[in-house]
Parts: C-alpha cells; sequence; structure tokens
C-alpha cells in the first residue's frame, strides 16, 4: 500500500486532470468488476456529501477499486460513518481520509435557516443532520459574518469540514491510534462547483 502522503498526491494529480478535461479514466467493463470480486484495496477514503454533483472518483479522475467512498448531507460524522472509516482504515490499511465538503452546500444553507428561524416542520431525521452541522456556525453567527451571507456560506462550509476532521481524529480510539503507529492522514478538502478544483488545507498531521 502507498503512504498518506504518496496517496494525497495521487488525488491532486487525478483533480488537476479532472480541472484540465483530461481525465484518463474510462466507464469499467464487467470483467474489471469480476477482477475485484474477491477483494478491495481503496488507497483513500473519501467522507463526502451527498450532493449529486460532487462524485468522488469524476472529480479525482480515479478507477473502479481506488476510492472507498461514504456520502452523507453536509459531510457530516456520526457514528456510522466513524465506523465506516474505521472499517476500511483497519480492514484495508487505507492510509488517507479526505472529509470532502462543497461550495454550495445545501445542507449548510438548511442549517443556516434553521438557526434564524427554527421550523417545526423540519423531519427528525433531516433536524439531525442539522444540528451536527450547527455547532460549527453558532460561533459565526455572533460575529460580523451574521451580516455578511455570502462570506457566512463559505466560511460555515470550511468550519463544517474542519469540524468532521476533528471528529475523526479525535474521536474514535481506532483512528487514533492508525494516526499514531500507522500514519493514517486524516484532512479537510473543498471542492469548488464552480470551477471543478479541491482545495485541500491542514494536510500534515
Amino acid at each position: 500500500m502507498i503512504t498518506a502522503l504518496e496517496a494525497l498526491e495521487r488525488l491532486r494529480s487525478g483533480n488537476r486532470r479532472f480541472v484540465s478535461n483530461l481525465n484518463t479514466r474510462v466507464p469499467p467493463t464487467q470483467a474489471q468488476f469480476s477482477d475485484l470480486s474477491a477483494a478491495q484495496s481503496p488507497f483513500a477514503i473519501i467522507l463526502g456529501c451527498s450532493d449529486a454533483r460532487v462524485p468522488a472518483e469524476i472529480v479525482f479522475d480515479q478507477g473502479l477499486g481506488d476510492l472507498f467512498v461514504i456520502r452523507v448531507a453536509g459531510n457530516i460524522v456520526a457514528p456510522s460513518q466513524v465506523g465506516s472509516v474505521e472499517f476500511a482504515a483497519a480492514q484495508f490499511g487505507t492510509p488517507l481520509v479526505v472529509v470532502l465538503g462543497h461550495t454550495n452546500c445545501g445542507a449548510i444553507d438548511a442549517t443556516i435557516s434553521e438557526l434564524g428561524r427554527p421550523s417545526a416542520d423540519q423531519s427528525p431525521n433531516l433536524h439531525s443532520i442539522v444540528d451536527r452541522i450547527r455547532p460549527s456556525i453558532q460561533p459565526l453567527l455572533l460575529t460580523e459574518m451574521k451580516n455578511n451571507p455570502e462570506l457566512l456560506r463559505r466560511t460555515a462550509v470550511r468550519a463544517n469540514i474542519q469540524a468532521s476532521t476533528n471528529h475523526l481524529r479525535h474521536g474514535s480510539q481506532i483512528l487514533e491510534q492508525l494516526i499514531q503507529e500507522e500514519g493514517l492522514l486524516v484532512v479537510g478538502a473543498e471542492y469548488s462547483l464552480e470551477t471543478g478544483l479541491v482545495d485541500f488545507y491542514d494536510a500534515v498531521h
């Protein structure tokens, strides 16, 4: 298995190809699916948003079996997401975890709206997503950003990514051990719907 930094560079290179319209991947054949039927060895785990405009394999120009992808609205971290990351990191030795958020995130917008005007009509299930995002955004509303909606949205996206990243780094004994002993790397990243670029940050730990 490659190192975490090599995996990170592989994602960066793939995203550069995507942005430059130099994608190298073609739709997989049934034979390729059959070849992977016995085992998998993804080089990166992507915890991303469910947004239909952010398919990880495409924006990173990766093929079948390369990425272990977990998608949930708002790229939040709840027990099932932590367990999925733990499974892939421990079972396959995958060295890199990326929390992938994106610009113009509907879950972020819904949370900002809920904080400004609570809705009695919101379903308990949707409310559970908002409640996961809420702690990242509430402090921002105590600053001047409350008067700058666009800046608030952009900052809230990044704050939510960082919260999810920190949760994975410090909220799981298994992941903490893999970080300390095996060099597992957990980083945040933001995909721009406008440009296609993925901005990795907070990448060395």
